[in-house]
């Protein structure tokens, strides 16, 4: 039993080796390449796609672009647009109670005519906030404005040209120990402070930035899909707004048009964050991101627009409680990844065949995305690509290195049944007669001519079996060999079967058939879905070498029996005489192959001498399913 047990565990270690070690090697390589970045690309991708299949989301009415146009451009008929024109814009605006104004065109030297009255006006306008650039190349705010009042507009861009992260602030490439913040910041800095919020440093992390209770996470170089990259000042995910429209948008004309409706302007414009840029074709001012659906033109927003969705995320978080785009820690990310590789493996050994584990890895496939998906709409963006590598790729080569092991064994399994089926046609054919001329030559009761019949009778059965078995080798039709010659078709039904063999066999020359005076069968039938071809020609065979052992060792018997019967779900197939009985318990061939028969029907063999005389060889296997587990579970018990 301990054999048993030990055989069956080192048959399971070997089948989970045959795709676990690959499966492993798999879940490495794809682990490697994520850590030297060769799955960045796809991984923001990704990020991007899931962002654009967001539902869209109203217009924020917190903050309002006012972009000069192509129209507005040929109307002034000159750009850069002068600084009157700039100046009596932000006038107009201020006239409406912004709560802060963002000017996002660089005014760094003068663009006559004006530039006195921009000058007047930046000093006048307290709430408004002008820019600067400092990475790589720098060019300076307006002169004479306070720091407070100076933002810089550069962007990140990652390699693949696309703008996924907001940096909010930095230390100034002139001054090491002055940090500078970045235009949205700035603006969002000074909407908040309206409501009491003040800007200060991180709790859970100091070196990240806090509004009031707001803690803005913090870009790392490995955060979400990126690897080792530059994280230099305090930089933010972004988390773009998705809609038609995400944001109020006036041109130069649009506000000159309803400039006679001032109460109108007041509603637009009152206590909201007013951003001024750019939004010509021709001027290219443009941020390249795949992250907002239906875009025009596709694939990017104006420099003024990113700015706002900055700002918008900002306030939105504080204000509204609103998520801010957050990743896993690497532990967990990675942990992650390996659970989704040890469900591909466990996957490819449940099934076990290539159709059902395609089945399975897509609905798998299809709720890790969906999964990811809602991540997303939470704000968390979790490793989805990695995860579903390593799902898809070993649940599609395990599949294969598991069929390849199963025919393997099929192959060795046919090769083990090739090898039993040869020798049960010999043992019960040429064998039984070596047998009896054995027994003759021992009792010295033969003359030379019956010797050398029988030794002619035994060449010509050896030589047709060994041309049945070529035979059935080439054509592997469904039938069976008796050692008497028979041929039998496992077509036929298995009590069709049985009567045959009973018939036939008794008809053999075997010593003790001679003294038989009562011969009784009955079969009865069995319905032909519960066996195989395979299991028939078991059946068949035990039958054979059962009544062959009564015509050999039953000495005396007069009564020989053989019935077949089903009760409960269980069919029991018995052959009793009242013969002598058993002469030794040593178990020969005949009974190791009738106890190999048992094991294969998952059922119960015996052989044990009756009460009064004679003995008893029985076979008992289940019909149904329902029996079959049952079977199962008591063999698992024994073993057990």
């Amino acid at each position: 039993m301990l054999l048993d047990i030990w055989n069956k565990f080192k048959q399971g270690i070997t089948i989970w080796s045959i795709a676990t070690l690959p499966g492993i090697f798999v879940l490495a390589l794809i682990i490697f390449f994520r850590l030297n970045g060769s799955l960045q690309f796809i991984e923001w991708v990704t990020l991007d796609s899931f962002l654009r299949l967001r539902p869209w989301e109203p217009i924020d009415e917190r903050v309002v672009i006012v972009g000069i146009n192509e129209e507005d451009i040929q109307g002034i008929r000159n750009y850069p647009i002068p600084d009157n024109e700039i100046a009596k814009l932000l006038r107009t605006l201020q006239k409406y109670q912004p709560r802060v104004i963002g000017l996002d065109i660089v005014r760094d030297i003068p663009v006559e005519p004006g530039h006195a009255e921009l000058v007047a006006a930046f000093k006048d306008i307290k709430n408004l906030i002008a820019v600067e650039k400092v990475l790589p190349t720098v060019i300076k705010p307006p002169p004479d404005l306070p720091l407070e009042q100076i933002g810089f507009i550069d962007v990140l861009s990652d390699d693949d040209g696309k703008v996924r992260r907001a940096i909010l602030g930095t230390n100034s490439p002139e001054n090491n120990k002055k940090y500078v913040f970045s235009l949205p910041l700035r603006l969002a800095e000074t909407y908040l402070l309206a409501e009491g919020i003040k800007l200060s440093n991180g709790i859970r992390d100091h070196d990240a930035m806090r509004f009031g209770s707001t803690e803005l996470p913090r870009f790392f170089p490995n955060s979400g899909g990126y690897v080792r990259t530059d994280d230099f000042g305090v930089q933010l995910l972004l988390n773009y707004r998705n809609g038609r429209e995400r944001f109020r948008t006036l041109s130069l004309k649009d506000i000159n048009d309803i400039e006679t409706n001032p109460n109108l302007l007041r509603a637009i414009f009152s206590e909201r964050v007013v951003l001024i840029g750019v939004t010509a074709p021709s001027i290219k001012d443009f941020i390249n991101t795949s992250a907002i659906a239906n875009l025009q033109p596709p694939g990017k927003i104006y420099g003024v627009e990113f700015h706002a969705h900055v700002v918008s995320q900002i306030v939105n978080a504080v204000l509204d409680k609103q998520p801010v785009l957050k990743t896993w820690l690497q532990g967990w990310e990675y942990l992650w990844i390996i659970s989704w590789g040890l469900l591909a493996i466990y996957l490819g050994r449940l099934t076990q065949s290539p159709l059902k584990n395609l089945v399975y890895v897509a609905v798998a496939s299809l709720g890790l995305t969906g999964i990811a998906y809602i991540f997303i709409l939470t704000k968390w963006w979790i490793p989805v690509v990695p995860a579903l590598l390593v799902l898809v790729i070993n649940g599609a080569i395990l599949s294969t290195f598991y069929q390849y092991d199963r025919f393997l064994r099929s192959q060795i399994q046919i090769r083990q049944r090739t090898i039993e089926g040869t020798f049960v046609v010999i043992h019960n054919g040429p064998l039984q007669t070596l047998a009896k001329i054995l027994r003759h030559v021992q009792d010295q009761d033969l003359e030379q001519n019956q010797l050398l019949e029988y030794l002619q009778n035994l060449n010509y059965e050896i030589r047709e079996v060994g041309e049945y078995l070529k035979l059935e080798a080439l054509n592997r039709k469904e039938s069976l060999r008796l050692g008497s010659g028979l041929i039998l078709d496992l077509k036929l039904p298995i009590r069709n079967l049985l009567y045959e063999i009973y018939s036939h066999t008794l008809q053999r020359n075997f010593p003790c058939f001679k003294t038989l005076k009562v011969k009784a069968y009955s079969f009865a039938p069995i319905d032909e879905k519960y066996l195989s071809i395979g299991q028939k020609q078991e059946l068949c065979q035990f039958l054979e070498e059962a009544l062959c052992n009564v015509g050999k060792h039953a000495k005396g018997v007069t009564r020989l029996c053989a019935t077949g019967k089903e009760n409960e779900g269980w069919y029991t197939l018995s052959i009793k005489d009242n013969g002598t009985g058993i002469h030794s318990y040593h178990e020969g061939q005949g009974t190791k192959q009738c106890k190999n028969i048992a094991k294969k029907l998952r059922g119960k063999y015996q052989r044990k001498p009756l009460k009064d005389k004679g003995t008893l060889c029985e076979l008992t296997w289940p019909i149904t399913s329902k029996s079959w587990i049952f079977a199962r579970i008591g063999r698992d018990i024994n073993l057990m």
